[in-house]
């Protein structure tokens, strides 16, 4: 397995980029530079790239929606030029709340988008004069447009005509299209005991149809890390940002992070959640997240557990071990359990 750090971008960023340093010394492999609607993503990409030396530095997610098909594959092939070749491109729909209420387009055709977006960056980072019929419209026709558009490559030579593609999804049809297409998978609230049954028949069903050239799949899934007799209570932490996902990441029956807890077995907590998110009532919300769904997307106790933890992930099928430290020494945190996985 390799081991993966999610940047916290809710902190300064020149302080979090130190981190990242550490964490390369201390034998991270890649670092995930999420965008929601604070920072944009790929400035801070590169000032990683600047940095850094070895850890690869993954776009954990760049929404699909807010930028050109063309240009996320110029973002991501600059990037890699910045690092030399260390760039992921990591990408996903987001969600309506963020996609229509801040970047003000609609929200539709996700599943196609996704595929289509794939097809058209791997194209250009191989210079293919690009022309495309299908959502994106390339050039753009006379009917929607002046009619003097003309087929064009990437100007400039990418570091790499085979930049990684990671998708973030969750529902059984977007899943199967990333076992098919993508480099990696991105899941989130991640239960390695029941993800087969969950996504078991999506996976086959994708990787049933994948190109041989692209390899295995690659999935990096985990959780909140910290080692220690004493620590059980730092799964807590991840109370508020899981009720936000299960109960406040769109309405009744259009959120995709409630449907997959409901998924684990979990139907009338998930509701229970969302209620009281959506009624405002935050912290409540948060309290009713279930201890069971805490502890198994976590990597939190004692050395014997947490090493049982990361073999559960591993039997999953999960290649990538992503986590957040909590320690008085993170980076030392960070590369204790690199010598496990190694």
């Amino acid at each position: 397995m390799r081991l993966a750090i999610p940047l916290n971008y809710a902190a300064n960023f020149k302080e979090a980029a130190d981190q990242v340093v550490a964490f390369e010394n201390a034998g991270a492999d890649i670092v995930w530079v999420a965008e929601a609607y604070g920072f944009d993503a790929p400035s801070q990409m590169g000032y990683l790239a600047a940095r850094t030396e070895r850890i690869q530095i993954g776009a954990g997610i760049l929404p699909i929606y807010s930028r050109t098909p063309a240009l996320l594959a110029q973002t991501a092939a600059g990037i890699d030029a910045l690092s030399d070749g260390r760039m992921i491109l990591g990408l996903g729909a987001s969600g309506p709340q963020v996609i229509e209420g801040w970047h003000g387009v609609a929200y539709d055709h996700p599943l196609e988008r996704t595929r289509e977006i794939i097809d058209i960056c791997r194209r250009v980072w191989r210079r293919e004069v690009l022309t495309n019929d299908g959502l994106y419209m390339l050039p753009l026709p006379l009917e929607r447009g002046t009619g003097l558009g003309k087929p064009l490559k990437l100007l400039t030579r990418p570091v790499r005509a085979e930049i990684p593609i990671w998708v973030a999804s969750l529902g059984p049809k977007n899943v199967e299209m990333t076992a098919e297409v993508a480099d990696g998978w991105l899941p989130i609230l991640f239960v390695p005991e029941l993800a087969g049954r969950v996504w078991g028949d999506a996976l086959a069903k994708g990787a049933a149809n994948r190109a041989a050239g692209l390899g295995r799949l690659q999935i990096c899934a985990g959780g909140l890390l910290a080692v220690g007799d004493d620590v059980e209570g730092l799964r807590d932490l991840a109370r508020p940002s899981v009720a936000l996902y299960v109960g406040g990441m769109g309405a009744r029956g259009k959120n995709f992070y409630n449907s997959l807890v409901q998924r684990y077995g979990f139907e009338a907590e998930a509701a229970r959640i969302q209620d009281l998110y959506l009624a405002g009532h935050k912290q409540e919300a948060a309290a009713a997240v279930p201890a069971e769904l805490l502890e198994k997307t976590s990597l939190i106790g004692p050395e014997s557990y947490v090493k049982e933890r990361i073999e559960a992930f591993k039997e999953s099928g999960v290649t990538v071990l992503n986590v957040m430290p909590f320690d008085a020494d993170p980076a030392g945190l960070v590369a204790r359990v690199k010598e496990w996985i190694s």
